[in-house]
């Protein structure tokens, strides 16, 4: 429960301040979520975690407790971000989720000394031959400063290849029509600290961003002393399978667990955007990674 959690702040290298929750009781434990979520998205996992770990939910930039994006915003930032609460909770464990986790993986290799065992869910890490690019981000841009949120928000799922195959014979100003009735919804039943949605969308392409910089650098993580679970969905992200599989063929010490049934959100709080989520199933094999 979300009152059971105390509230603080540290400082990043550059002075941002970068909030987070705490809870529970034992050896701490940072998790990392992803994309569209702030810490509130992991507190079932934190939950279910907290009667052996003390559990740590940070904000990530942008989101919640955490202040502004920088305008030279790199993976680099995040990794200090991560690092001060890291250091903040005395952890030697951390969990990421997509571009959480491909944050996560980076301060496992700048912070070896610190971190010892780091499980990642669907890390978006992508190879060189991948689809994927920025080139999206200009239009994403000239969108949010326009003010046309919802149209922003299609440009980068289909960028991101994130919408499903039905929907892409759904004509965009269409669909940004039914995402601009969901974000209405959530808007009307939110409360002011709400991190809603409409609140997240501009950190979208600071996803984006890191997940350019990061594209085809798999090998760089060879040298990661962490042990390292590599977990994912059965029905996650298929673009985001090869660089978990050259991940696996790289890391020296990684090993990977498949949930059949669950998605990219798998790891995740049941909400509308997400209601397949199952953190307790994740929460279990968590426990027994993150187990001395």
């Amino acid at each position: 429960m979300l009152q059971d959690y105390t509230t603080a702040t540290v400082a990043s290298g550059d002075g941002t301040k970068i909030g987070f929750r705490y809870r529970g009781s034992g050896p701490a434990v940072v998790l990392v979520h992803g994309s569209m979520e702030s810490g509130l998205n992991h507190v079932a996992l934190a939950d279910a975690l907290a009667d052996r770990y003390t559990v740590f939910l940070p904000d990530r930039r942008g989101r919640g407790l955490s202040g502004p994006h920088a305008a030279n915003h790199a993976l680099a930032t995040e990794v200090a971000d991560i690092h001060a609460v890291v250091a903040q909770a005395g952890a030697s464990r951390i969990f990421g989720v997509s571009a959480g986790g491909l944050v996560a993986l980076a301060a496992a290799r700048r912070h070896a000394r610190l971190i010892s065992k780091v499980a990642l869910y669907e890390p978006a890490l992508v190879l060189a031959g991948s689809f994927y690019d920025n080139a999206w981000i200009p239009k994403f841009d000239a969108q949010i400063a326009a003010g046309r949120v919802t149209g922003a928000m299609v440009t980068s799922m289909f960028a991101m290849r994130l919408a499903p195959a039905g929907l892409k014979v759904i004509p965009r100003p269409i669909l940004a029509g039914l995402t601009g009735m969901m974000l209405k919804g959530e808007d009307k039943n939110a409360a002011p600290d709400d991190v809603t949605m409409r609140r997240l969308a501009p950190t979208i392409r600071y996803e984006g961003v890191i997940i350019g910089e990061a594209k085809g650098t798999e090998a760089d993580y060879a040298d990661v002393t962490a042990d390292v679970l590599l977990m994912s969905g059965g029905r996650g992200l298929p673009w985001l399978r090869p660089g978990r599989d050259a991940l696996l063929r790289t890391l020296p010490n990684a090993r990977t667990v498949e949930y059949p049934d669950l998605d990219h959100g798998g790891s995740s709080d049941v909400t509308k955007a997400n209601p397949k989520g199952r953190p307790d199933l994740v929460a279990k094999d968590l426990a027994d990674f993150f187990r001395d």
